[in-house]
């Protein structure tokens, strides 16, 4: 019989079963009162660092990671950390230029801060497209995703029917609690996937006779993260100009990973939690990468790449952590698409509702959360079954962002920087983004001018990023009361540099940040 035609025990079913209602009852018990728009969507602005940086992560890690980390290792090989590492990298950039200034304008969401440094049709631009990357790409892949594994234990149950059940399982909590109930359930989320991780790695290892024979036997372009320019799946100069554009774009302005943040307890605490998300992608590449390579060794004539991490689950595992790890897969899956939802649920009230009905407030503004949160619900319920017409899940997922985020980054990179920026710079660059964007896609569809999508990011970024400075230079810039608390300048450096003389050193997120960057140097150094 097949590996992955293996059914559960009564215990895994146990295990399952109690891992579901004990997620859904902390979520409702976490989120039982609120009265607010804060309380609802920024969780009152008091998370911890801890929880900030274990929800990340695990809002991050969604079932469409775990398979198409595992797959693309697979078919590929270990590249695909590319994009792990790259976040550490990213979230340090983050916590020194950018981060001080998002909480220190107590904004709700990022388009909202776009409004503040340029306009509300920029605002208005952003948050639309953001819900449909979230929703439709995202969310939908992750559901997808997770309908991938449950078709193999309940096959003969359409795939609608289990992305459905997914659904539901991860909006009902936070359908009543909000963003509180999302961070909760998250942490406990997290540590599950995390357990069931390390436990899945272990007993792959040991099944291919542990790293060393795992080192010999697999080709080492499989084994290193620095491939040649001519690699398919990831070519060196792509890795240095377009993965650090979809990371700023994911960690830095996607409101379904930075709401985390702006839910703060204070700037120390932010900035600690997102230097811990970074820490704890490093150990991704043993837990979730290197499984799949060793899935060459263990199942050379697989099939399909995406079924990889779940034949490993039903080959390797023994009864009772089968069921966990597969806890640990809806924690995933769970996790990724409650924050997705809540996420788009404060995009579509704060940025939209909120505008045309400015009179709403408190319970008003909630309510309208709760049914927003109940529409995209539905919304990815209807778009995921379609994803299997496109080839990976990994694929699918980078693509999208790589022909659709590039101009965004662009307006909030030089709008950081570059005070003279204005409005119709931002405009410009919108314009010319999506123009030339159109236009490779096309292209690449046509087969015309075949490009990898690692290109097409910086591509899209320097067109968008020329066409907003040219822009700007055409209007008046920016008065100065605009733009002074919302662009980073030497003298906030300076500034900074005087407060941290008197702060702990292990308190001090620069020697944080010197840590992480060291410790991710070592690791691409190590597997290069």
């Amino acid at each position: 019989m097949p590996p992955i035609q293996r059914g559960l025990a009564s215990i895994d079913l146990m295990v399952i079963a109690l891992y579901g209602m004990a997620v859904i009852a902390l979520g409702l018990w976490a989120g039982r009162r609120q009265a607010s728009g804060s309380d609802f969507f920024l969780a009152s602005r008091e998370s911890p660092w801890p929880v900030i940086g274990l929800s990340l992560l695990a809002s991050n890690i969604s079932s469409a990671t775990l398979i198409g980390l595992a797959g693309a290792a697979y078919a590929i090989g270990i590249s695909v950390f590319n994009y792990e590492w790259m976040a550490a990298v990213v979230l340090v950039f983050f916590c020194i230029f950018f981060l001080p200034f998002i909480l220190r304008s107590q904004v709700y969401t990022m388009p909202e801060f776009l409004e503040r440094r340029f306009s509300r049709g920029i605002r208005i631009y952003f948050s639309a497209l953001t819900i449909f990357l979230s929703v439709v790409v995202d969310k939908a892949t992750t559901l997808y995703g997770g309908s991938l594994m449950f078709k193999l234990l309940l096959p003969d149950m359409p795939v609608w029917q289990i992305v459905a059940g997914l659904a539901v399982a991860s909006g009902v909590y936070t359908i009543v609690g909000g963003l509180k109930a999302v961070l909760y359930t998250e942490v406990v989320q997290a540590v599950i996937l995390l357990g069931a991780a390390v436990i899945l790695s272990i007993f792959a290892f040991d099944k291919v006779g542990g790293w060393h024979a795992l080192h010999a036997a697999v080709s080492p372009d499989k084994l290193s993260l620095i491939r040649p320019l001519g690699d398919p799946g990831m070519p060196w100069l792509g890795l240095v100009l377009g993965v650090p554009i979809l990371g700023f774009y994911f960690w830095c302005t996607n409101q379904f990973m930075v709401q985390r943040v702006l839910s703060a307890k204070s700037l120390d605490h932010g900035r600690w939690g997102s230097l811990f998300a970074g820490l704890l992608k490093l150990p991704v590449l043993f837990l979730m990468v290197l499984p799949g390579t060793c899935a060459i060794l263990l199942y050379p004539h697989l099939g399909n790449a995406d079924l990889v991490y779940p034949t490993l689950m039903f080959d390797l595992l023994p009864a009772g952590l089968l069921g966990l790890v597969i806890a640990g897969f809806l924690a995933a899956i769970m996790s990724a698409t409650a924050s997705t939802f809540n996420s788009a649920a404060t995009l579509f009230t704060m940025d939209f509702v909120r505008i045309w009905r400015p009179e709403l407030k408190g319970k008003a503004l909630v309510r309208v959360g709760r049914l927003a949160t109940v529409g995209f619900m539905l919304v990815a319920i209807v778009v995921a079954p379609q994803i299997e017409r496109f080839g990976s899940l990994w694929q699918y997922l980078q693509a999208m962002l790589s022909y659709s985020s590039p101009p965004i980054v662009a307006i909030f990179l030089i709008g950081l920087f570059w005070r003279r920026a204005n409005a119709r710079g931002a405009a410009a660059a919108i314009v010319a983004g999506l123009a030339a964007g159109i236009t490779l896609f096309a292209l690449n569809a046509t087969g015309a001018f075949p490009l990898h999508f690692l290109y097409v990011a910086p591509i899209l970024f320097v067109a968008a990023g020329v066409a907003m400075i040219l822009g700007s230079w055409t209007a008046p810039p920016p008065s100065p009361a605009q733009v002074e608390a919302l662009i980073w300048t030497r003298r906030y450096w300076h500034a900074e540099s005087a407060e941290l003389r008197d702060i702990s050193l292990w308190k001090n997120y620069r020697f944080q940040s010197l840590i992480l960057l060291t410790l991710t140097a070592l690791l691409v150094i190590w597997f290069r």
